[in-house]
């Protein structure tokens, strides 16, 4: 499962979406300036920094989950793939 910490605003963000969109990989958007936890999360894994897009790939057959900030759509594709 693929998770999207994003703002509305995030020009980075919503170039993220297209290309996921564009390779058909699914995904959930999750906007932190409306859920306080994840805006948590997000600052958690940056250093104490809202900083999006922020990645979440979970663990689909029992391994480590991944989490990456401002990743290319190549990088998620490899991450995917491990």
């Amino acid at each position: 499962m693929l998770t999207m910490y994003s703002t509305s605003w995030c020009g980075y963000c919503h170039r993220l979406k297209s290309q996921l969109d564009r390779e058909g990989i699914a995904y959930e958007v999750v906007d932190i300036e409306l859920q306080p936890e994840a805006a948590e999360f997000v600052m958690s894994v940056n250093g104490g920094n809202q900083t999006v897009p922020t990645v979440r790939i979970a663990p689909g057959g029992g391994g480590d989950e991944i989490v990456m900030t401002n990743p290319s759509i190549v990088q998620v594709k490899e991450a995917l793939a491990a």
